[in-house]
């Protein structure tokens, strides 16, 4: 069961997600510290959760805020569609026509 679930993270207000990130990661590298010095940990799988609870924390602080519907249809303006210049493209058809490869005469032919 995660630390944090990503619904709680993004309710909290950016001061208290820098203040739980910094707690974390101060429990995740004491925690570290004990692995390393040779100390068993009362629950080793807590370690994976630090991890991945900080990672959700950085994640949720980086996304973008999300648009509201009314501003977005305000910035969005209807854009002028370019034709497409036929004259080009039929120059370059007429241009790349294929010749119609002759099939190879075998020696069977060449008898006849």
């Amino acid at each position: 069961m995660p630390i944090l679930r990503t619904k709680e993270i993004r309710e909290m207000t950016q001061e208290n997600r820098q203040k739980r990130l910094d707690e974390m990661q101060t429990e995740l590298m004491r925690l570290k510290t004990m692995v390393k010095a040779g100390g068993a940990i009362e629950n080793p799988a807590r370690v994976r959760e630090l991890r991945k609870t900080i990672a959700r924390i950085l994640t949720i602080d980086t996304e973008p805020t999300p648009v509201k519907k009314q501003e977005k249809k305000e910035k969005e303006k209807p854009k002028p569609k370019k034709k497409p210049e036929k004259e080009e493209k039929t120059k370059e058809k007429t241009t790349k026509k294929k010749e119609k490869k002759k099939p190879k005469e075998t020696s069977e032919d060449k008898e006849k």
